[in-house]
């Protein structure tokens, strides 16, 4: 589904990421692990097209994606939770699962119910301000709100910082289910 080739990324003179390959298998969750500042951040980044890299190519689902835009990923099923949640803070859980969809247009009612079947906390507080939300609260509106676009693959950074050990194992609980609901997961 997703194959990365001899990537290589520069932030100015600091070489990023150095021929970095990898794939990801229709179906499977496949983790980057290394130390701060190996390179993770980078490299989603560099697949969901926020960096270029000097070399090499990204392929998804047959398509050469490694020159398209970051906001044209999204309607070809590829989306991007990044790390330290960034939702719309001044916004409702529902007006955030509405921007989500936003690429697809009008979605049936049964999309978001999907997201509140896996995240039920978020559908209790669906007219509340995203910015009132704890940090697992918030993560969790993050991720359904890329489930909104009905991806093929969900890019998650860091999907556990800053949370307590109570929603980290809610949050991999929910990883679980979205790969077993058919969503690739990077």
């Amino acid at each position: 589904m997703l194959k990365a080739e001899n990537l290589n990324v520069y932030y100015k003179k600091i070489h990023a990421i150095k021929d970095i390959s990898f794939e990801v298998n229709e179906g499977e969750v496949v983790s980057l692990i290394g130390a701060n500042g190996a390179g993770k951040t980078t490299t989603l980044h560099t697949v969901s097209g926020l960096l270029r890299s000097t070399t090499g190519s990204i392929t998804f689902c047959g398509q050469d994606i490694t020159k398209i835009e970051p906001h044209k990923l999204i309607s070809l099923g590829l989306a991007h939770v990044p790390e330290g949640r960034h939702v719309f803070l001044q916004m409702t859980v529902m007006e955030n699962l509405e921007m989500g969809a936003y690429s697809r247009g009008k979605v049936p009612q049964e999309e978001y119910d999907r997201v509140f079947e896996l995240f039920p906390r978020l559908k209790e507080r669906k007219n509340q301000i995203a910015g009132t939300l704890s940090g697992g609260e918030q993560q969790m509106l993050a991720m359904g709100r890329a489930l909104m676009s009905h991806p093929k693959i969900i890019l998650m950074d860091e999907p556990s910082m800053g949370l307590s050990p109570i929603f980290v194992n809610e949050i991999f609980d929910i990883i679980k289910s979205v790969s077993a609901s058919g969503t690739t997961v990077l």
